[in-house]
């Protein structure tokens, strides 16, 4: 039994509705919803809200059995919506219990090959959603609410540096501190790992 099944079968023992648990670890009914359908994971610390709150130990309600956990795959992140909120969902992908156990995850299917050789047109990202990311951390940005773009990010003291590896069709983009703010240019996640699914560069 997976988490999302172990998680409602608890609640349900317990006599709570999802509107009832959301309310006990300040969270909406529908990211409860999320969770019980497996399209969402708790991060570590809503993990132990629930696990207090349905009086379950962690283990239990990750299960015994577990494999892995679902992240979607999106095709592009649009400006102004929210990541849960996109539905145009081209797949799944599996990531482990230790890695969803320690944020909120997405994947997204790479458009181009900016980043070639090593990230590749047709591969699949997974994403940790984060605002902030350290210099040489490649992440996934969104400058002037355009689609978002995979690219490494320099930071330096007058601004910060989008750089492409394939350096022979994508010439690095630098943005100073005011462009950042008023373009914006917004870092969405970082990049944790590249699932290759485009052999023809014969890696």
């Amino acid at each position: 039994m997976e988490f999302n099944e172990i998680l409602r079968k608890r609640r349900i023992e317990m006599g709570y509705t999802q509107a009832q648990l959301g309310d006990k670890i300040n969270l909406a009914e529908s990211t409860i919803s999320l969770y019980e359908s497996g399209k969402r994971f708790p991060d570590k610390d809503t993990l132990k809200k629930i696990s207090t709150v349905l009086q379950t130990p962690i283990s239990i309600l990750m299960g015994e059995t577990i494999k892995g956990f679902r992240v979607p795959v999106l095709g592009n992140v649009p400006a102004g919506i929210p990541l849960e909120a996109i539905t145009d969902i081209l797949d799944y992908e599996e990531i482990s219990p230790a890695l969803a156990a320690c944020g909120e995850y997405f994947a997204l299917r790479i458009k181009g090959d900016s980043m070639a050789p090593r990230i590749c047109d047709g591969d699949v990202v997974i994403v940790k959603k984060e605002s902030a990311v350290d210099s040489g951390d490649v992440a996934i940005v969104m400058v002037n609410g355009n689609e978002a773009t995979c690219k490494e990010v320099q930071f330096g003291q007058s601004g910060l540096t989008l750089i492409g590896w394939n350096v022979a069709s994508f010439s690095p983009m630098f943005f100073t501190k005011k462009d950042v703010e008023k373009l914006p240019v917004r870092i969405i996640g970082r990049v944790v790992e590249v699932r290759i699914k485009n052999l023809k560069h014969g890696r």
